[in-house]
């Protein structure tokens, strides 16, 4: 080890590895508003597998964009 040159701060900063985006927030955020949607609609349980598969493809599209 040269001690005038500097190490990098950490491995995967020098590897230059993406920053990848997390898409999860969508499927939480979609089964607790259709949920409170579908309560709205007097039908709580449908609103949540709707909500929660709107989101669920909004991450499967942030996703395959980040591919």
């Amino acid at each position: 080890m040269n001690p005038e040159t500097p190490e990098p701060a950490s491995k995967s900063s020098a590897d230059g590895v993406k920053n990848r985006s997390g898409g999860g927030i969508f499927i939480a955020i979609g089964a607790i508003a259709g949920a409170f949607i579908g309560g709205y609609m007097g039908q709580p349980s449908a609103g949540l597998l709707a909500g929660l598969a709107l989101g669920v493809l909004a991450a499967l599209l942030i996703w395959w964009k980040g591919r």
